[in-house]
């Protein structure tokens, strides 16, 4: 295996290409105005994707901002008098209902990434399809997949890192309605705006379809390779999959898997005898697959020498998507890092959605490691794999656990590491002090690394039985 320091060098590696047919343009509804119903037309074409930003704006003490009959929904009840419904108070910030541009993804950002947002954010959104406007939803402020303080993290314009909100993923809205409410004595940061994220078409791999579950955000299925798609394998020896034209990379059995990390000079730091113990190399769909704009990252790409620890997140959104629009969620995901957060990619070096379907997620090649932006502190020598939903209260599917139970199984034995193992990290600040030694599960929760509930209570109490899933791959 290579060592390879920060870089923007290029990289080879041995994939394989599942060409799919993008799906046919179909008639959707248009954007209705204030209160009335929406109006099917043929629909035009989707450029690659935008960004509405939207700056906050003192409320109005007189009276509420919401629009007369606006549900009362649990959060009000929750919240009391610091409802939604409540009359604001001096030092509130948001944003009346207004029709807007569709958008399927929304977040805060601010100046200053070192701020923290002391407060909650609550939201409302009016659907493209019914033209009805949801209950209020909160948006998770707490920010807390990062790039490292001393990071090269940038965007191509220049413009800095930024704090930022989670993002939400809303389906296709057209409509918004946005309140701030401060903690008591607190500020707010300065420069907030909203950002309201269209992911685009871009001719993807469509994600697997539902499971037929009842309950979707717990939906079980015991296949991680599901497609509707007719493919064409082909060898090229690109590792920067989004660039090459590759759409997956698929499967291998553990024998293929170790003959081609041999070829390559990977896992060279096996067992005593020679043996390797890695995983076999589960499918992997690529960035060209999930139609990631080339133009939108930053040009290069960021390696460090290994990968001793993969950290386990959730993107803290909603689990009630639909698998078919994964690739969509990933695009608004990878836009809102770079262009309202400002990072160089997106943070996450690989994704997992709830029918057990694997993403690449940060450019520069799968087998390869890639610095990330997931884990503040700890995001030098190891990777970051994210799982599509919130799971502090809903268990993740079976499906989801297997694939990140593969996904480590294979990427930590190219590297010789043991799946339910330890190992020593340098912490780059943050939760542990910079220059901290820290002893970690080689298979650990964002938790681990910083001051976060990511990847929420059930997906964290799933971690022994993903350690013991993927050490059974390598083989151990």
């Amino acid at each position: 295996m290579r060592v390879l320091p920060v870089t923007s060098l290029g990289v080879l590696s041995t994939a394989a290409l599942l060409i799919s047919l993008a799906p046919p343009v179909t008639a959707q509804p248009a954007p209705a105005a204030e209160g009335g119903a929406p109006v099917t037309r043929p629909a035009a074409p989707r450029p690659a994707g935008s960004t509405q930003s939207l700056p906050l704006r003192p409320l109005r003490a007189a009276g509420s901002p919401d629009a007369p009959g606006s549900p009362q929904s649990a959060d009000s009840k929750r919240l009391g008098d610091r409802g939604p419904n409540a009359a604001p108070r001096a030092g509130e910030l948001g944003l009346g209902p207004r029709t807007v541009q569709p958008f399927s993804l929304l977040g805060l950002v601010w100046e200053d990434v070192r701020e923290q947002l002391r407060g909650q954010v609550l939201v409302r959104v009016r659907s493209v399809r019914t033209g009805s406007w949801s209950d209020w939803r909160e948006i998770d402020v707490h920010g807390t997949h990062a790039p490292d303080p001393r990071g090269a993290e940038r965007t191509q314009e220049g413009g800095g890192v930024r704090g930022a909100t989670n993002p939400l993923w809303t389906d296709a809205s057209d409509g918004v309605q946005l309140r701030v409410l401060p903690e008591a004595g607190a500020g707010l940061p300065k420069g907030l705006r909203l950002e309201l994220v269209d992911p685009g078409d871009s001719g993807a791999v469509r994600g697997a379809p539902e499971s037929g579950k009842a309950d979707p955000g717990a939906a079980e299925t015991d296949s991680t390779e599901t497609s509707t798609e007719t493919s064409t394998e082909t060898n090229i020896t690109d590792a920067t999959s989004a660039e090459s034209g590759v759409t997956k990379i698929p499967a291998l059995s553990r024998a293929e898997t170790e003959a081609e990390a041999a070829a390559q000079g990977l896992g060279v730091t096996a067992a005593a005898g020679g043996r390797k113990h890695i995983g076999p190399r589960p499918g992997i769909v690529t960035r060209k697959g999930w139609g990631a704009d080339p133009d939108l990252r930053e040009g290069g790409y960021l390696y460090t020498r290994t990968v001793r620890a993969a950290f386990v997140h959730h993107t803290a959104m909603a689990n009630s998507y639909r698998c078919s629009q994964a690739p969509s969620i990933i695009r608004g995901i990878h836009r809102y890092h770079v262009r309202s957060s400002g990072w160089r990619d997106l943070g996450y070096n690989f994704l997992v959605d709830k029918c057990g379907t694997i993403y690449e997620g940060r450019a520069g090649g799968v087998v390869e490691p890639v610095q990330g932006a997931h884990t503040y502190g700890f995001n030098a020598n190891s990777m970051g794999v994210a799982v599509l939903g919130s799971f502090g209260k809903t268990d993740p599917s079976r499906a989801a656990r297997d694939a990140v139970a593969k996904l480590t199984a294979w990427k930590l034995g190219l590297f010789g590491v043991n799946a339910r193992a330890t190992t020593t990290m340098t912490s780059g600040g943050g939760k542990y002090a910079k220059g901290s030694k820290v002893r970690m599960r080689t298979i650990s929760g964002h938790r681990d690394g910083f001051n976060t509930e990511c990847p929420g209570d059930r997906l964290y109490k799933r971690l022994g039985s993903i350690r013991a899933t993927a050490a059974r791959l390598q083989g151990r």
